[in-house]
């Protein structure tokens, strides 16, 4: 019998084949999205936004040297003028120029030492700050609260041309992402964005076909992936969807209804279905809930992974969340929790990390000594990621020196920081 580290190395390094697109990841573990924040961007002219540039294509190089098996990509956004946060990658038939060559040098790039690559395609729906978006839309006309400094403003409740014209965008980006090299998409439908504020009773009080019974609020993510179906004529094109398995708020989705809406992704061929949780707009017990339940374990979600893997007979399950050590990753895949483990602010301070793990020199991924501040980690990743895109060394957090220093520059640079601290990051969420 093989000794631990080498059997994890063995457990997630075996391939894994896809059930509707016939894809096959060369090993199990997964680069989850992460908002890179990499591409141009103007504050005045939206025409000017949204063009991945060298540092991204550098940056998906160098994960891709890294050996992992399926790369998703960050928050590309289907509307130039509503962004998750400034520098996003965007696709959008408006634009004056398409950057097909851009996004062929970024699949390109990725899919370089064999790694399965995904286009995650997003609309931030109400969750963006008013100083990137003062006139957001939504799935109805509820306010998202204030966060962390961050202020929202009140949201123009979607009408069905609109949601018409939101199901075409996903499907034509889609489309541009199969015709640039892509081997697929993911459709973020978690984390408090537009396809989870429809889903969610808590942002949604819709009276059409489009609110009420989850059925009705699943309409338009279901709708999205058939036309993307309908739009991309390549059986081998895969699709994943990222879901909440529960949100901790009062009315938001939780367990039960998001296995239900699990089910409904395998009925419309989804081939990965990737569980998450959480939103920013989460009440204080819950977050209190939070701390605890993340120093308990490893792997946030993977009680609900257990419960949700019997209702599956093809998707496979992607778990995402706190994987730290091959033990626990190894775990998961062994117990039959998950069948991809889902790796994201660890690879911005070791981009290699994947193949260290395979090749059994790495047990579990570097420490650091930041606070236990949520808002200063996602931005501490995000300067890795620029780190990473410019060709510059990666700061070492488990330096106390450059804790400070970084603590320090961010104190400065605040407020002017905080209108965008909620959105670095943030398809990565607050807990990956």
């Amino acid at each position: 019998m093989p000794p631990p580290d080498v059997s994890h190395a063995i457990t997630l390094g075996q391939p894994l084949t896809f059930p509707f697109s016939g894809k096959t990841a060369k090993n199990k573990l997964m680069k989850s999205a992460m908002s890179e924040r990499l591409s141009t961007f103007s504050p005045y002219d939206p025409m000017e936004r949204g063009q991945p540039t060298e540092e991204l294509v550098r940056l998906y190089e160098t994960w891709a040297m890294g050996d992992i098996g399926i790369i998703v990509t960050g928050n590309i956004q289907i509307k130039k003028d509503h962004l998750e946060a400034s520098g996003n990658a965007i696709i959008d038939r408006d634009l004056p120029r398409d950057y097909l060559q851009n996004y062929k040098e970024v699949a390109r790039a990725a899919k370089s030492h064999g790694s399965l690559v995904l286009g995650q395609l997003s609309h931030p729906g109400r969750q963006v700050s008013i100083t990137i978006q003062p006139y957001p839309e939504s799935s109805s006309g509820m306010e998202h609260p204030p966060t962390s400094g961050v202020l929202f403003a009140r949201p123009t409740p979607l009408s069905k041309d609109g949601i018409r014209d939101i199901v075409r965008r996903f499907a034509y980006a889609a489309s541009f992402l199969q015709r640039a090299g892509f081997d697929g998409v993911q459709i973020h439908a978690a984390h408090g964005y537009l396809i989870h504020q429809f889903l969610s009773r808590r942002s949604n009080n819709r009276t059409d076909e489009y609110g009420g019974t989850l059925q009705n609020r699943m309409r338009l993510l279901l709708e999205i992936i058939a036309e993307i179906k309908r739009v991309v004529h390549d059986p081998t094109f895969m699709i994943s969807v990222k879901i909440n398995c529960e949100d901790s708020i009062s009315d938001g989705i939780h367990a039960e209804e998001a296995i239900i809406t699990a089910q409904m992704l395998e009925a419309s061929a989804v081939d990965m279905i990737e569980v998450s949780g959480r939103t920013y707009e989460q009440e204080q017990e819950s977050v209190q809930q939070r701390t605890l339940f993340s120093v308990a374990r490893e792997a946030y979600f993977v009680d609900f992974a257990d419960q949700l893997k019997p209702h599956l007979r093809q998707s496979k399950i992607a778990l995402t969340g706190g994987f730290r050590t091959t033990r626990a990753m190894a775990e998961a895949i062994n117990l039959g929790s998950t069948d991809v483990i889902g790796i994201a602010r660890p690879l911005t301070a070791e981009p290699f990390l994947v193949k260290d793990i395979l090749r059994g020199t790495k047990l579990e991924a570097k420490s650091d000594k930041l606070p236990p501040i949520q808002l200063l980690r996602i931005a501490v990743s995000g300067s890795q990621i620029a780190e990473i895109g410019n060709g510059e060394d990666i700061t070492d957090f488990d330096s106390t020196f450059n804790v400070s220093r970084f603590i320090t520059r961010m104190l400065k640079e605040i407020p002017a920081s905080m209108s965008e601290l909620l959105s670095v990051h943030s398809s990565d969420s607050c807990m990956l």
